[in-house]
């Protein structure tokens, strides 16, 4: 699960580097205005035991200008209303997961993670894959979830705007590791958690953590790779960038043979997973916003925004909201723990949500925590965020 694949991601991506120096005056301002609200309490709310908040919150109108917001758990349902601000669970599973053995079937475990629409009718969305081979008898040398997980990000489509998604056959990989699932593999490897699509000009981009691979003349490096795209709706167009340009393609290792792996060059100064990237609409500065564990450049551990004109460059990270994360130590969080942050401004302007103006949303999951275990008490919260941004 998402729980598990954030909190194993942190050990080989936190030594991304920052871009400026610190100290430098910061493009944006984020500032929390509010106190926390739930919007999804699992004790409260769920249809079954795998409603949970699982991963950050991704939000589009559909075509009669109702409200669907995904970041659930994999069984998939969305949260559905008018608008962002009356949200309630719809019971109908969306996307489901197989939880086949077979890995060249992907489908294993499946998050919906990102969605786009231009129509509010026909939805790409990406999946965050994971093939958990230590439950599946005879793939996985090792009985240790971290020693057997394999992932892949992969494209789902709906044609009745998110009342249902279906995965194509064969199935749609946007970014795979250039081999297949190995039984001794050791390690988590591949591509994970993107984060929501989003737009700057005629163009959509994701983020997605990848933990890197050792490959004559193809070394691929740790950490956050940006993928372009004209058209989301066609899984295979996604390229990501080398650092000169957006060339590289990570197709389906069990059916495409690669003379020479593509490589992306990791965009600092993300350590991890990136929680959701926004335009502001006044200036057309990006923000985004992530989770990092203490150390380092992250002096405590929380919510961190960072901003970039050009979504290559990003100033130095500053702290939105202190508190225990999944990087952290259950056993010394007796508060419970944040994940998932994610922002929405109800006002946006486009479908999909992914502008923002001076005031916006930080939405995020509350896990209770027992001892050292991470409990499925888990709550999806918003807060109310003001934002500057400097021209």
């Amino acid at each position: 699960m998402i729980l598990r694949a954030l909190a194993g991601l942190v050990g080989l991506l936190a030594l991304a580097s920052v871009v400026q120096a610190a100290g430098e005056p910061p493009l944006s301002a984020l500032t929390l205005v509010g106190p926390p609200s739930p919007l999804f309490v699992a004790s409260r709310d769920a249809c079954d035991g795998a409603d949970v908040p699982d991963a950050p919150a991704r939000a589009y109108r559909d075509a009669t200008g109702a409200v669907a917001l995904f970041g659930m758990h994999y069984r998939n349902r969305a949260l559905r209303g008018p608008d962002l601000d009356h949200l309630k669970i719809d019971c109908r599973i969306v996307l489901d997961s197989g939880e086949q053995a077979d890995p060249a079937l992907y489908d294993d475990r499946s998050w919906i993670t990102a969605t786009w629409t231009d129509d509010g009718k026909a939805v790409a969305a990406l999946l965050h894959h994971e093939y958990q081979a230590n439950e599946h008898s005879g793939r996985c040398r090792s009985k240790l979830y971290m020693e057997c997980w394999y992932n892949t990000v992969l494209g789902a489509t709906s044609t009745d705007g998110g009342l249902t998604f279906s995965r194509s056959k064969p199935p749609a990989v946007v970014a795979g590791a250039p081999f297949r699932q190995e039984i001794d593999q050791g390690r988590h490897r591949g591509f994970f958690n993107p984060s929501n699509v989003f737009s700057n000009g005629r163009y959509r981009y994701f983020l997605a953590s990848t933990t890197g691979w050792e490959q004559p003349g193809s070394d691929q490096e740790h950490g956050v790779c940006l993928f372009r795209t004209e058209t989301p709706a066609d899984p295979a167009s996604w390229r990501a960038w080398t650092g000169t340009g957006f060339t590289a393609a990570f197709p389906d290792p069990y059916r495409t043979a690669v003379n020479r792996t593509d490589t992306c060059k990791p965009i600092a100064p993300f350590p991890a997973p990136v929680g959701a990237v926004v335009r502001h609409r006044g200036t057309g500065a990006f923000v985004a916003v992530f989770m990092a564990k203490a150390g380092g450049q992250f002096p405590q551990s929380g919510f961190y925004w960072t901003t970039s004109r050009d979504l290559i460059a990003w100033d130095e990270p500053r702290l939105l909201l202190a508190g225990a994360t999944l990087y952290d130590d259950p056993c010394g969080a007796a508060g419970g723990l944040i994940a998932y942050p994610s922002l929405l401004d109800p006002s946006a302007q486009g479908r999909n949500f992914d502008d923002v103006g001076d005031t916006a949303s930080l939405f995020y999951a509350t896990l209770a925590t027992r001892g050292c275990e991470i409990t499925s008490h888990r709550d999806l919260v918003r807060r109310p965020v003001a934002i500057k941004v400097w021209p």
